[in-house]
């Protein structure tokens, strides 16, 4: 993509209504726009990275054995009756009426509306078990939106929903997506560690959030600093080996870790002083156990090999991919800038011509523009007639993991220069080698 030819609004100053670094960046990178409070459009940048990490997601997901669907945004107040939680669920439920007067919800989330998609058509436990997953926009009212996408109204969510026959089942569908989890945030450069959590107005008894560490995290958390290092469940992993999974589960939760709501002072007290590793924290997924729950009131009925009927087990499963846009910024970013782990950068490469108008930088950096596209390479090429200054400032806030800095004194070597934005480090070589570095 050639910058002259992208939309890319980058703001000089720094606006007066971003509290933490996320927000501030996202503004200034060009790379949302707020429409109302906590509401954001998705600029073509921000849009960028939001594919890749919903690309991790859904590639996870998949892997695990969960099956993609789409529900609407819209739902009608009927299930939630059902359920009984129209009511209760509070003020931060949007609902609406339709022309004919038929009550209607933007919705916070789908439990209900996946429970009664189950029930139209499964009937045995031959069926079973199923997880159903989406990834979809959702809206939740909150008081006082802040921090950009961190908290929003208006919020994108991929959530998957299990069904099983029994608890037994329900606990190893359980454990597909807290491994699953594990793998989806590591990918995406994350280390994050599960914490035993509330449940809150979704419900359940069995609950946790993966949580990673930054200093600008919304919470304290409390762990043992061992889940640090921690290694995390390689691409190979059999999901569908019971006593495979319940081992991984066993280690990541073998060690005291917990939210504030669930925190133990004595307990964490008791762990050496040198292992307790009190932080702030971001939440960036959450899964719930929450049996019957939903079955049994709306009549989500299976029967089992006794021929009889009974709700099925339940949980649920949520990870906010335009969340982690922002949580993936607080975990990687310095004074300049973005620093953007490679699988959701919105370009890998970014080549900067130092002589724009020259027609010696201009032919390099046209040909090296070519030949990163022709490897499937996605490349950024700053193009407009800025002074170097400027374009260094730029790269470094749009947070492109490697820059090539094609200017005529080092071309007059046969050399550009090579900057990894991660560190800082800079290498001149070939345009050859430069090439040679990066492959599809």
């Amino acid at each position: 993509m050639r910058l002259s030819r992208y939309f890319l609004p980058i703001l000089r100053e720094t606006p007066k209504e971003a509290e933490i670094a996320s927000h501030r960046l996202m503004l200034r990178a060009g790379m949302i726009r707020q429409e109302a409070a906590g509401i954001y459009s998705f600029l073509p940048l921000g849009l960028r990275v939001l594919q890749k990490i919903c690309r991790i997601v859904r590639e996870e997901q998949d892997r695990s054995g969960a099956i993609e669907l789409l529900m609407p945004t819209i739902q009608p107040a009927e299930l939630w009756r059902e359920s009984s939680r129209y009511e209760a669920y509070g003020k931060e439920m949007l609902r609406i009426e339709d022309r004919h007067d038929r009550d209607m919800l933007y919705g916070p989330t789908n439990e209900e509306m996946i429970t009664a998609i189950f029930r139209s058509y499964v009937r045995s436990y031959k069926d079973l078990p199923l997880n159903l997953y989406h990834i979809q926009w959702k809206f939740r009212d909150e008081v006082r939106p802040r921090f950009g996408l961190m908290r929003g109204r208006e919020f994108l969510m991929k959530d998957a929903y299990s069904f099983d026959v029994d608890f037994a089942g329900a606990k190893h569908a359980y454990n597909r997506m807290f491994v699953a989890y594990l793998r989806t945030f590591a990918r995406m450069g994350l280390r994050s560690i599960p914490m035993v959590a509330e449940s809150g107005p979704i419900g359940g008894n069995l609950s946790h959030e993966f949580i990673i560490l930054a200093e600008t995290g919304e919470s304290e958390v409390f762990c043992h600093r061992d889940y640090l290092n921690f290694e995390v469940p390689g691409p190979k992993v059999d999901f569908d080996n019971v006593a495979e999974l319940q081992a991984i589960v066993e280690q990541w939760t073998s060690l005291y870790a917990a939210t504030s709501e669930k925190h133990d002072a004595a307990a964490f007290a008791g762990l050496p002083a040198e292992k307790r590793v009190s932080a702030r924290g971001i939440e960036v997924g959450h899964i719930f156990y929450f049996g019957t729950k939903y079955s049994a009131p709306m009549k989500a009925l299976v029967a089992g090999p006794d021929g009889v009927e009974r709700p099925v087990h339940m949980g649920s499963y949520g990870i906010g991919p335009s969340r982690l846009v922002g949580a993936v910024i607080e975990a990687f970013h310095d004074e300049a800038g973005i620093k953007w782990p490679e699988p959701v950068a919105p370009f890998r490469v970014m080549i900067l011509n130092l002589k724009q108008g020259a027609a010696e930088t201009g032919a390099a950096c046209e040909k090296l523009y070519a030949a990163l596209a022709a490897k499937g390479i996605e490349a950024l090429y700053h193009d407009l007639d800025e002074r170097p200054g400027a374009k260094f400032a730029t790269a470094d806030l749009i947070g492109i993991p490697w820059q090539i800095l094609v200017g005529p004194r080092s071309l007059a070597e046969g050399k550009v220069e090579v900057k990894r934005r991660a560190d800082g480090t800079r290498e001149l070589m070939s345009p050859a080698a430069a090439l040679a570095r990066f492959s599809a």
